[in-house]
C-alpha cells in the first residue's frame, strides 16, 4: 500500500541530493584514459602548386620535420610530369598524448600547361580511403579498431595574386568540397600589404560564394547557437592569410618563428602579422574532432550509402554508377 500524503518524486528529478553522489562524472575518465591507450589519428592533404610553401606551413603547424619534402633526398626535388600522390605518416608525442600525424602531398598539382580536370586523381585518392574503410567495415572477420586512412582535411593553398581566385581553385574546391573538408590560405601573406590581404580575403569569399562552395566550417554542420557563434568568426576570417617558417629568430629578447626580411621580422604566431595562429587553432587545438567526426559522419556516410546502394541495385554485368562523382572501376585506381 503507498504512503499517504507523500509526493512522488518527478522521473527528471536530480535524485543525487537526495541520495549522494553516484559517480557518473567518472566516465570522462575512463573515457580519457582509453583515448590515451588507443592514441589518435590525424589525416591532412595539402593541395597548390609548387613554390608556395606547403611543406614549410606544414611543418610550423606541428613544430615538427613532418612534410614530404622533409625526409626526401636530392634526386628526388623535381616537378612531376603527372600529378603524384605521397603519404608520410609520423608518431607525434606531446604530454603523453600520442597522435599518428598522416601528411598527403600532391606534388605536381597545378604545375602542368594543361591543368584541366587535375583535381580527379585526388578525388579518386580520397575515394580510394573511403572504400578501403568500407571494405574494413563490411569484412566478416572486421579488425576489433579499423585504421584509419581517410583524409579528415584539406588545406588548399591560394597563390598571393592579390586579384581574385583562378579558375584551377574554383574548379578543384568546387567538386572537392563535396567529399572533404576544405580550409583555403591564403600562401606568403607577407608579400601583399595588409590593404591587399584584406582586399584579396574579401574577393575570395566573394567567388567562394558566387560558386556555391562550402568550405570549412561549414554552416549545415553549426550543431547549437554557440557552435554557430564560434563558427562565425572563423567563417568571417577564411581565407586565413598564412607565414610559415621553421627558422627562430631574436626578437626583443625571445625566440620566435619568423622570417627574416630587411625591414624587420615577420612573426609567425603574432597575429598581427599573420593568420598562422588562427589555422593552427583551427586545425589542431579547436576544431580537431569535429573535422573528424564531420569526415566520419557526413562525407564517409554519403560514400558508405551510395556504395551500398549501388551493390543493391546494379543489374548483373553492367558497371556501378557513379560514387562522389567518380565510377566505381576508377575509385580504387590510384594507389597511394
Amino acid at each position: 500500500m503507498a504512503d499517504v500524503g507523500k509526493t512522488p518524486v518527478a522521473r527528471n528529478e536530480k535524485a543525487s541530493s537526495e541520495f549522494g553522489y553516484v559517480g557518473i562524472d567518472a566516465i570522462l575518465e575512463q573515457m580519457r584514459r582509453k583515448a590515451m591507450k588507443q592514441g589518435f589519428e590525424f589525416n591532412i592533404m595539402v593541395v597548390g602548386q609548387s613554390g608556395l610553401g606547403k611543406s614549410t606551413l606544414t611543418n610550423t603547424l606541428f613544430k615538427s620535420k613532418v612534410s614530404r619534402r622533409s625526409v626526401m633526398t636530392t634526386e628526388e626535388e623535381r616537378i612531376p610530369k603527372t600529378i603524384e600522390i605521397k603519404s608520410i605518416s609520423h608518431v607525434i608525442e606531446e604530454k603523453g598524448v600520442r597522435m599518428k600525424l598522416t601528411v598527403i602531398d600532391t606534388p605536381g598539382f597545378g604545375d602542368q600547361i594543361n591543368n584541366e580536370n587535375c583535381w580527379q586523381p585526388i578525388m579518386k585518392f580520397i575515394n580510394a580511403q573511403y572504400e578501403q574503410y568500407l571494405q574494413e567495415e563490411i569484412n566478416i572477420d572486421r579488425k576489433k579498431r579499423i585504421s584509419d586512412s581517410r583524409v579528415h582535411c584539406c588545406i588548399y593553398f591560394i597563390p598571393p595574386t592579390g586579384h581574385c581566385l583562378r579558375p584551377i581553385d574554383i574548379e578543384f574546391m568546387r567538386h572537392l568540397s563535396k567529399v572533404v573538408n576544405i580550409v583555403p590560405v591564403i600562401s606568403k601573406a607577407d608579400t601583399l600589404t595588409l590593404e591587399e590581404r584584406d582586399f584579396f580575403k574579401q574577393k575570395i569569399r566573394e567567388d567562394l560564394r558566387a560558386n556555391e562552395i562550402d568550405i570549412y566550417p561549414q554552416k549545415e554542420f553549426d550543431e547549437d547557437a554557440e557552435d554557430r557563434m564560434i563558427n562565425e568568426k572563423i567563417r568571417a576570417m577564411i581565407p586565413f592569410a598564412v607565414v610559415g617558417s621553421d627558422q627562430e629568430y631574436q626578437v626583443n629578447g625571445k625566440r620566435l618563428l619568423g622570417r627574416k626580411t630587411r625591414w624587420g621580422t615577420v612573426e609567425v604566431e603574432n597575429t598581427t602579422h599573420c593568420e598562422f595562429a588562427y589555422l593552427r587553432d583551427l586545425l589542431i587545438r579547436t576544431h580537431m574532432q569535429n573535422i573528424k567526426d564531420i569526415t566520419s559522419s557526413i562525407y564517409y556516410e554519403m560514400y558508405r550509402v551510395r556504395r551500398l546502394n549501388e551493390n543493391n541495385t546494379k543489374p548483373n554485368g553492367q558497371p556501378a554508377i557513379h560514387a562522389n562523382g567518380v565510377p566505381e572501376h576508377e575509385v580504387l585506381s590510384h594507389e597511394m
